[in-house]
Order: C-alpha cells, then structure tokens, then sequence
C-alpha cells in the first residue's frame, strides 16, 4: 500500500500580486511508494537557457584523479524555478545539520589527517612503479 505523507511547499502566486514574505504555504500531498533509492557522492551540472540537466554518480576513486571514467547512472533534469527551489531547499536542509554537528568541509585534502595522506601517496607510488 503506497503511504502518502504531507509535505510544505510554497504556493505559486501570481507575479506581483504577493511579496515574497507574505507568499502561503501549501500542504503538498506526496506520494513516495515508486520512489527508487540511490547513492551518489559525485553531481555535475549542466544546462540550457531552458532548463538544467543534473547528473549524477559514483566516484569510486573520491580522493586524486579516478583512473576510470566516473559513470553516470542517474539525470535529473529541472526547469530553473525548480532548481531555485531546490537550491533553498538544500541550502536550509545543509544549514540545519551544521548547527548541529559543525562545518561540513567538502574540499577532502583539509579533511585528511597527515598519517593518511603519507599512506595514500605511499600507495600511489607504489602502484606508479608496478604499472609505470
């Protein structure tokens, strides 16, 4: 049986009519039951002056450059007021969990204690010397 549950969302109101802190907000009936679940820890966008293509995928190799193409196996693609919302979305949804666990560093190199990196560049020349 397909669970439905009420989500918040802006209503859409006719340019001029409403500003924007006055706009009301709309229960949005969502139904998630078909939604099919993945992973990614790599995105790239690109676009049109219509619309912006979203791809993403695994990066099985997330620290140096990967030895293999990364392989896209999903695309999302959104009108510009979506991704607007989107972008909000995701900038509370961020913002909320830095309150409560700290500053996410997304540039891995400052993540990286010094002891793992000496062990990943020992590792890479290693590999360089077995397949030169």
């Amino acid at each position: 049986m397909a669970k439905t549950e009420t989500t918040e969302g802006l209503a859409e109101a006719p340019q001029g009519e409403q500003p924007e802190a006055q706009r009301q907000v709309a229960q949005l009936q969502v139904n998630d039951a078909n939604a099919i679940a993945c992973y990614a820890n790599f995105c790239r966008v690109t676009g049109s002056p219509e619309e912006l293509i979203i791809d993403f995928g695994l990066n099985p190799q997330p620290v140096g450059m990967p030895k293999d193409p990364i392989e896209v196996k999903q695309r999302i693609i959104v009108n510009f007021y979506t991704a607007k919302r989107l972008l909000a979305a995701l900038q509370l949804s961020v913002q909320r969990h830095e309150a409560v666990f700290g500053v996410l560093e997304t540039d891995i190199q400052k993540r990286l204690r010094p002891q793992a990196v000496a062990q990943m560049q020992q590792q890479q020349q290693q590999q360089q010397q077995q397949h030169p």
